[in-house]
């Protein structure tokens, strides 16, 4: 047996581990360290380090935040299936069902992550066998994320801590490759470490993302805040000894510091300030502090101190300790003018408000041993099954992506119910946002909305603690076209937008259900041999309600259908030719174009009597030319001469087809007047015509020429319409 004590491990993780785990934690990590050391052996990266180095940083990283072993295990292993042929089973045996299963998670992430590596391969063929957009490996990217949470939120702590380490060896990959991984990292990674609540993880992977993607801003911001670095440490340092003494004054002991900057937040805070036509380069004066205090009461009278001191700035005023961020911050903020009347930045927290704000989700510790889940912090993380609901009912990858950026990784405004309770919403939400974010139902029925007790328009901007009522109609009418429509800005967030097509589709879907059960009726004239029910699952639909959408909307036409029950009925292959003497002695039928054999003479056959529209096939008969039958002609015998059956099609010559009609009437004076004038107004000639009565009913049939399925229809529709006829129906055949 292998003494784990006596195995190495790397100095820099035992010496951030070995204070909060015990020694069978310790050696479980050991284990895994040199398994996968092991299993990574003779493993290159792009810069020619050993590829351990990446899952050991991980584990590093992580254990920066404290996480229990189990995580660490698994992120030192985190690419032995993927790179090293390891199986589930192997894992599993060696290191348990837990570390096994977040292993697996990781995994499925990164087999994700290759799929978008593709567009960067050097083969062609490669990137073609994917056949995917970078919206559509983006939304499966995020779904098999928030799936992966919804199981354990340590497979995406540990995915962040492996991107993270990519992003700062970066440097080493082709470059079309750094911008899309930096690109996706900013739109991606980085807000669902701040939804997480990591504030660490999230602003380092900003501020590598941003370097790559905008290298000049990057430099010239970096270069500002460098030139001024002097000047800021030194005023900073004076206001934390004043504000120091102050609290000291009041009886309140506090950790006092600055606050760093942040390249990205820069940049983002330059555009704002952009957009109000503000002064940039005030942005480089601004100074923060942070203020650490020991319970939640110092936290206020902190806060009473502070403004007692320095002139508070108008609106500048949060507080998320009342109203904490669904990614769990909590803190006060403030701004006031200071020495010299710069303006500064201050957060007022507690030490364990503070470790949350840092590491989030990481810092709450869910897997502490004998410690059970905290159902306040899974109630708090009701945005991740929000997002879930919101995948499922997505529209497509765009939508979700959308709905993923906009509603859920923005900077949020937080509004209140009639009752108290707190809504997140983007910047920019309106009314209108808020009525859906509520219920889908409030959203169709909303006709007018409070703020703060005053009717607003609904698309007015919503800001931080307004106090929301929304105005419903009893009747739900549904959504205006104006709301969806984006220069009218109604709508801010992607779900409500996405709520209200499915509303408009929903609508379309019935008027296409009617429009297609009308269709169907009049199919049903045409001597089909399936009912509706057959037919569905012959074109493969789920319900007949779908084939009937799909017939109103125009995806399926009446005459797909029909060539489909007729190759089910009659496939080519099985139909024989008609024997000579049936074929019929009627003219050439001039609107049937033979192909591959030239011209020949052609006729209708009698014994199916096809009519334009009709799936035909042609049959060379001796010495009276081509004779064409329906593809399921039930008179088509068996023959051996199968080469004597060819493939024709209609043309486009104008020809009449013999059609048998019966009429099932109620016998009256004038019924025969009426049935023929319908024939003659729709300049259909009548071959012949036999009647049967039977009591008071009866029995019309006739033979009538007609241009083809279009008119036959027409016909159909008439005839039912005179008075006395009960049913109309197409025979096979001419007598």
């Amino acid at each position: 047996m292998v003494n784990l004590q006596k195995l190495a491990i790397d100095n820099e993780l035992y010496l951030r581990i070995q204070p909060y785990l015990n020694d069978e934690r310790i050696n479980a990590v050991r284990k895994a360290y040199h398994f996968a050391q092991k299993a990574h052996l003779g493993q290159l990266r792009l810069s020619g380090e050993e590829y351990f180095e990446h899952p050991k940083q991980t584990a590093i990283f992580l254990a920066d935040l404290k996480l229990d072993a189990n995580t660490l295990c698994a992120a030192l292993l985190h690419d032995v299936i993927e790179d090293c042929g390891v199986s589930y089973s192997e894992l599993e045996e060696g290191f348990g069902p837990d570390v096994a299963t977040l292993v697996n998670g990781v995994t499925k992430l990164t087999r994700t992550e290759l799929i978008n590596d593709a567009q960067f391969l050097p083969n062609v063929e490669q990137i073609t066998e994917y056949n995917v957009t970078e919206d559509v490996v983006q939304a499966e990217t995020l779904r098999k994320m928030l799936m992966a949470m919804a199981e354990d939120v340590r497979v995406v702590l540990i995915k962040l801590a492996d991107r993270l380490h990519n992003m700062r060896t970066i440097s080493f990959l082709p470059d079309a490759r750094k911008i899309a991984m930096a690109r996706e990292t900013l739109e991606i990674f980085a807000p669902l470490a701040h939804r997480l609540g990591i504030w660490e993880i999230k602003w380092m992977l900003e501020d590598l993302s941003f370097q790559q993607i905008n290298p000049e801003s990057y430099k010239h911001i970096s270069k500002r805040l460098n030139s001024k670095r002097t000047e800021r440490e030194s005023y900073v340092k004076v206001i934390v000894e004043l504000i120091s003494q102050e609290l000291l004054d009041y009886g309140i002991i506090a950790e006092v510091y600055g606050r760093p900057k942040h390249i990205y937040s820069i940049h983002k805070k330059i555009q704002r300030y952009s957009d109000s036509n503000r002064e940039v380069s005030e942005i480089y004066d601004l100074f923060a502090v942070r203020i650490v205090v020991p319970e939640l009461k110092d936290c206020y009278a902190t806060l009473g101190v502070i403004h007692t001191k320095y002139r508070p700035l108008p609106g500048q005023f949060d507080d998320y300790i009342a109203n904490p961020k669904d990614n769990l911050y909590q803190s006060l903020h403030t701004a006031v003018l200071c020495e010299d009347s710069y303006p500064v930045e201050v957060q007022i927290r507690t030490q364990e408000m503070h470790e949350l704000a840092e590491y989030g989700v990481a810092a709450h510790w869910l897997y502490k041993e004998g410690v059970d889940h905290d159902k306040a912090f899974e109630e708090k993380m009701s945005w991740l099954r929000q997002l879930l609901d919101w995948q499922r009912d997505a529209d497509g990858a765009v939508d979700f992506i959308e709905s993923f950026k906009t509603d859920i990784f923005q900077n949020q405004v937080f509004v209140y119910t009639p009752n108290g309770d707190v809504v997140e919403l983007p910047i920019g939400a309106t009314p209108l946002d808020f009525a859906y974010r509520i219920h889908t139902d409030v959203g169709h029925g909303c006709v007018g909305a409070k703020v703060n007790g005053k009717l607003v328009s609904l698309n007015q901007i919503l800001v931080n603690g307004d106090n929301i009522e929304i105005m419903t109609s009893k009747i739900i009418k549904g959504p205006s076209h104006d709301w969806i429509n984006p220069s009218f800005g109604y709508v801010k967030t992607s779900s409500a937008r996405s709520k209200m097509r499915q509303w408009f589709n929903k609508q379309e879907r019935n008027i296409n259900l009617v429009r297609g059960k009308e269709l169907y009726q009049k199919l049903k004239r045409l001597d089909l041999l399936l009912d509706e029910t057959e037919i569905t699952d012959l074109l493969h639909y789920r319900t007949t309600d779908d084939l009937y959408v799909a017939l109103g909307d125009g995806s399926l036409t009446t005459e797909k259908i029909i060539a489909s029950i007729d190759r089910l009925s009659a496939p080519l292959d099985r139909i024989q030719p008609l024997s000579e003497h049936h074929v019929p002695k009627t003219g050439p039928a001039s609107g049937i174009q033979v192909l591959g054999v030239g011209d020949l003479y052609t006729s209708i056959a009698r014994c199916c009597n096809p009519i334009m529209g009709d799936l035909i096939i042609g049959f060379i008969t001796r010495g009276r030319g081509v004779s064409i039958h329906r593809n399921n002609c039930t008179n088509i015998a068996a023959e051996d001469e199968s080469e004597r059956l060819i493939s024709v099609d209609w043309g486009e010559t104008r020809t009449l087809y013999p059609v048998r009609i019966q009429l099932e009437c109620e016998d009256r004076v004038g019924l025969l007047g009426d049935i023929t004038s319908v024939f003659s107004n729709e300049k259909v000639n009548i071959a012949n015509m036999r009647t049967k009565e039977y009591d008071d009913m009866v029995f019309i049939s006739l033979t009538s020429f007609t241009s083809g399925v279009d008119q036959l229809d027409r016909l159909y529709t008439r005839l039912e319409a005179v008075s006395g006829v009960i049913n109309v129906i197409r025979l096979r055949g001419i007598e």
